[in-house]
Formats: structure tokens, C-alpha cells, sequence
């Protein structure tokens, strides 16, 4: 088995309105490491780097014909947080739906899951795979 203590994971999507999507991951606690606009078009988001608090964080741009990762949404990710419940809200009260209520897993920890408004698949939670 790989030992994964060391692994940092950024996950990696495009979006339609960069700007709403930074200000809802800055609602639910992601602070902007970079962000790069595009020279002539200062709405389009040519790459963004958002840093979550424990580690790890996002990558992402406008979805644009000339981007690696156009066509990349709507995405998925689990976010481990020792308050899942205080992210989830603030996710909610940003504009996100409720997928999956708050629960206790069979297999350890709390968890739930949103969509953001861009349509994005978010899952909150205490466990911490490996």
C-alpha cells in the first residue's frame, strides 16, 4: 500500500461565472491563493488557485474553448472539515441545495452533501479516508 500521508490533493474543474464561484468558496471557508484574468477580458478567470484551511484546495478557470480543463463541470468533491455542519450551512446560506442531509456514517464520521450554483457536487465531512 502507498503511503498517502504526504499527498495533497487539488482538485481541478472549469466554471461558467468565475467570479460567483469565488465568492461562494469564500463563503464556505476557501481562501484565494491566485487568481490570473485574462488581459483583455477581465471576467474570464484564465486560472485559480483557492487554498483550503487543512490543506489541499482547488484549481479552476472559466470554461473557455482554450482551457485544459473546458467541459470539466459540473465536478465532484469531498471536503473533510472538523465542522461539517457549519460548512454545509454556509454553503446553503451561499446559494447551494442540500443533496444529502447531515448523518452519521455506518463507517465513522459525519457527512453531507450540496450542489453549488454551478451545479458542482460537494460532500462535507469528518472522515478522513486513509
Amino acid at each position: 500500500m502507498t503511503d498517502v500521508s504526504d499527498t495533497t490533493l487539488w482538485h481541478t474543474f472549469s466554471v461558467r461565472d468565475a467570479d460567483a464561484m469565488m465568492a461562494w468558496l469564500r463563503a464556505i471557508g476557501f481562501t484565494e491563493h491566485a487568481t490570473y484574468r485574462d488581459e483583455q477580458d477581465a471576467s474570464v478567470v484564465v486560472h485559480a488557485e483557492w487554498a483550503w484551511p487543512g490543506g489541499g484546495g482547488i484549481m479552476f478557470g472559466t470554461d473557455r474553448e482554450d482551457s485544459a480543463i473546458t467541459g470539466t463541470g459540473p465536478a465532484a468533491a469531498y471536503l473533510v472539515t472538523p465542522d461539517p455542519d457549519a460548512v454545509l450551512d454556509a454553503a446553503v446560506a451561499a446559494g447551494a441545495t442540500v443533496v444529502r442531509p447531515m448523518v452519521e456514517h455506518d463507517y465513522g464520521g459525519r457527512g453531507g452533501s450540496v450542489t453549488d450554483p454551478e451545479g458542482n457536487h460537494w460532500s462535507f465531512g469528518t472522515y478522513q479516508p486513509a
